[in-house]
């Protein structure tokens, strides 16, 4: 029989992995495998919120991502593809989560509050996160060239950072599809100030040299062993296999921590596909 937290895990899968479906309560009893009179408070007791308020905070989180990196979509279809039957509706909920329309945020988006908003999605993801079949692999990993834009100051903030970074990247014609993106990771954001935590946006970049353009610099991946998890779904659970790999693994392991930070690769990525869907290799320097 399913456990509490078995049945919860099965039912945000569900729920993400269907956001553009409707999402009835007699539906997600089914696969909670749960009666529909006890289901709200089962959930809301274990999510600390109830189970419409999670599917309006998923859909609201994927519509603000389109508005900010996919400004080539319209308001109205952002509102459409997330569930809404009008751009009155999609308003008037983005604004009552938010703070702000869609529109103004599109304009301004206020990164300061980003983490505020969605820091309960967070929690969820990270109580129901299965931290027990990680599979590491060692790999000879290359050299390899980046560009990179360096973010320095609160974790909130990257966004920011990305919106340049991803303009950068369309003016030099550099799409995911033809040039791997990259992230070195300096910091833990826990254990440091928020003004100095580091966070590189990179791409691999075989061109000129970037000293002319000041906001892009020049760096590289050295070659070199590196422990490899393939990291499946939202960023919201990636401390997670860190953390696993940084302790658990390295201990039992015959290796030790070479001198370069921790690199993420990112193979898929949201909004381009749902949380669900991206992968992110993580990468551990090792000898």
């Amino acid at each position: 029989m399913l456990d509490q937290q078995a049945r919860l895990k099965r039912v945000l899968d569900y729920i993400e992995q269907n956001l553009d479906e409707p999402l009835t309560v007699d539906l997600l009893c089914r696969v909670a495998c749960w009666s529909k009179y006890h289901f709200h408070r089962q959930c809301s007791a274990y999510l600390g919120m109830g189970v419409y308020h999670l599917i309006k905070l998923l859909r609201m989180k994927r519509a603000a991502y389109q508005l900010i990196f996919r400004p080539q979509m319209k308001i109205i279809d952002i509102g459409v593809s997330n569930g809404f039957d009008s751009h009155q509706a999609f308003s008037r909920s983005f604004r009552h989560v938010i703070g702000v329309t869609p529109s103004a945020y599109r304009k301004a988006p206020d990164w300061s509050s980003w983490q505020h908003h969605f820091n309960d999605i967070t929690k969820i993801r990270v109580k129901t996160m299965n931290a027990t079949d990680y599979v590491i692999d060692i790999i000879d990993f290359p050299e390899i060239s980046l560009a990179v834009y360096e973010h320095k100051g609160a974790p909130e903030l990257l966004g920011r950072s990305i919106q340049r970074f991803i303009e950068w990247r369309k003016a030099m014609k550099l799409p995911p599809t033809k040039s791997r993106t990259f992230n070195l990771v300096y910091d833990d954001p826990r254990m440091v100030k928020p003004e100095d935590y580091r966070f590189d946006l990179a791409c691999e970049y075989g061109g000129d040299d970037l000293r002319t353009n000041t906001e892009m610099v020049c760096k590289t991946i050295p070659a070199g062993k590196c422990a490899r998890y393939r990291h499946l779904g939202s960023d919201d659970t990636l401390s997670c296999p860190i953390e696993y790999m940084y302790s658990g693994w390295l201990d039992d392991s015959d290796y030790a921590l070479r001198d370069f930070p921790l690199f993420f690769e990112r193979v898929s990525f949201f909004p381009e596909v749902p949380e669900y869907e991206m992968i992110t290799d993580i990468y551990l320097p090792i000898i």
